[in-house]
């Protein structure tokens, strides 16, 4: 698999999984009705900051990853990353080349850490992947998110040094 930084021209192929995760309601903090327009700029990010897409052999999206800075000013020396694979490849260590990807990218940038704001605790797969590349819960915000199918859970704040 390929990463590379993603285009205007990938938007396309990305926003059918994008839009369907986040209407899903069960592992971001975004609208459910998050339209197109407002979702290619929030994802699409320009440098300093990058966005990138995992592309399989043929040329497919598999997945996608933005990265940035977590703070301004006198906290901009911590990164933080979002994530988002395509239902059709879970599985199959796209989210974990997205993560390893987004830490190389912020170490090789200068920052000292990383940090994760809002990880849904009934994410799993998310905190079970995190966890093995070196994040630690600092600490959950109880009640944090609404699921759809279980109620009010915590939201996690994870963290890496780099």
């Amino acid at each position: 698999m390929l990463i590379r930084d993603a285009t205007a021209e990938d938007w396309p192929a990305i926003w059918p999984f994008f839009h369907d995760i986040v209407a899903a309601g069960e592992t971001y903090t975004y609208p459910l009705d998050l339209g197109e327009d407002d979702a290619r700029s929030w994802w699409l990010l320009t440098r300093p900051n990058r966005t990138v897409v995992a592309v399989g052999d043929d040329g497919t999206i598999l997945g996608t990853a933005k990265m940035n800075n977590n703070h301004m000013g006198n906290g901009s020396h911590i990164a933080s990353a979002s994530y988002m694979v395509d239902p059709r490849y879970s599985g199959q260590g796209v989210g974990r080349a997205l993560c390893v990807h987004t830490l190389d990218w912020a170490r090789s940038s200068g920052f000292r850490a990383m940090q994760f704001n809002a990880v849904v605790e009934t994410n799993t797969h998310a905190v079970r992947l995190y966890r093995s590349l070196g994040f630690e819960i600092l600490g959950t915000l109880p009640e944090g998110f609404r699921h759809p199918a279980h109620g009010f859970v915590g939201l996690h704040v994870m963290y890496r040094r780099l």
